[in-house]
């Protein structure tokens, strides 16, 4: 309870704050692309902050760092409520961002220290679960709020549902849950250097799932805009694959259980890498929303996926190190998917820059199958 309802806290708030930044930014004279960066900024904080975020784990422990991170997101919310220009808004957004780091890891650490092996892919596509619920939660209610009272309804929303968050862990006994042992390996730097075999080859892996779930994101909205598909068309369909997707999550963190990692990482990447080619070929309501179910089966098969291999590689005496380092290589592919399709879409065409990604994400299924044994996971 003091790991998943926080987490599904922090997740509503976060799918609610992201798609009015935007608007925001605009609201207070920013022009398009400088909104966009505005926007940008949550990511940017989190990659900024994915790396001194171990030291601020082991100094304090899991369950404060928690409280930190909901804390902070509530107190870069006050930035952008009352942001008289885009400066402060994007302090405020940097803030969140930075926050997300340092909750994220203290999660993804406690998780993989303390629940059994046997039910860690499990334990982990839950929380998962809870990005995609906040993911779908988060702009409905997001929605709401702003027919009702206005966006900036949204941003007192936000920080309600993080302050909650962080007041759940507060009043959380310490003895309900224990903070791990502090690590004793080393720096970051050191660490990483150690273990550049795994970040190099299962971390670059995994950064393609990454960069291939965002790219699918990003994808779906532009290519129905570029056959001219009805706007709210286009977001139903969108939306019943998002609800596909949030209810088989459970049933992909079972078969990593039981099966093995290779059995839901090579599938996932091999058909979301077909998906995404197969997005080109869609020129109606009916060929686009079978390729989104397409696309929907194959990230829900590798629920929680990234975390666990995570999870499993992180060496015993530099466990938060190390999944720092990993971590800052998975929001690496995440920041790079944006440009990736701006690029490619510039030099071949929107469904010829999504064959490309679509043959990265195939490679990267490869590079499951090639280095998962090698690391000693099944």
């Amino acid at each position: 309870m003091p790991v998943y309802v926080p987490s599904a806290l922090f997740a509503i708030a976060e799918g609610s704050l992201i798609p009015v930044i935007p608007a925001s930014a605009e609201r207070l004279g920013a022009d398009l692309p400088t909104a966009a960066i505005i926007a940008g900024l949550v990511m940017l904080g989190t990659v900024v902050a994915d790396l001194p975020a171990a030291r601020f784990v082991n100094r304090f422990g899991e369950r404060r760092a928690m409280m930190f991170g909901s804390f902070a997101t509530a107190l870069g919310i006050l930035f952008s409520i009352f942001a008289a220009n885009i400066f402060f808004l994007g302090l405020g957004v940097f803030i969140v961002g930075t926050a997300h780091a340092v909750f994220g890891l203290a999660r993804h650490g406690y998780i993989a220290e303390t629940v059994p092996f046997s039910h860690r892919a499990r334990a982990l596509s839950l929380l998962g679960g809870f990005f995609r619920l906040g993911g779908f939660v988060g702009p409905l209610l997001g929605a709401g709020l702003i027919l009702i009272s206005g966006l900036q309804s949204v941003y007192v929303a936000v920080a309600v549902f993080s302050s909650a968050a962080g007041i759940i862990l507060l009043f959380t006994k310490p003895e309900k849950m224990k903070d791990t042992s502090p690590n004793k390996g080393g720096g970051v730097w050191n660490i990483t250097k150690r273990e550049k075999a795994k970040l190099l080859n299962l971390g670059t892996a995994s950064a393609i799932l990454t960069f291939a779930r965002t790219a699918r994101g990003i994808g779906l909205p532009l290519w129905a805009l570029h056959i001219h598909l009805d706007v709210s068309q286009a977001s139903l369909i969108i939306g019943l694959a998002g609800a596909l997707d949030f209810a088989l999550f459970y049933l992909g963190g079972k078969v990593i259980d039981t099966k093995g990692r290779t059995w839901a990482a090579v599938p996932t990447l091999v058909a979301t890498g077909i998906g995404l080619m197969l997005i080109g070929i869609s020129n109606d309501a009916i060929s686009f929303l079978l390729v989104a179910v397409i696309l929907a089966i194959a990230n829900s098969v590798g629920a929680g996926l990234v975390m666990v291999i995570g999870a499993d590689l992180a060496p015993a005496d530099a466990r938060n190190e190390f999944l720092a380092a990993f971590r800052l290589i998975l929001d690496g592919g995440v920041a790079l998917a944006a440009p990736t399709i701006a690029l490619t879409t510039v030099l071949v065409g929107l469904s010829g820059g999504l064959v490309i990604i679509g043959g990265i994400t195939v490679f990267g299924g490869w590079m499951m199958l090639r280095y998962l044994p090698k690391h000693g996971i099944k």
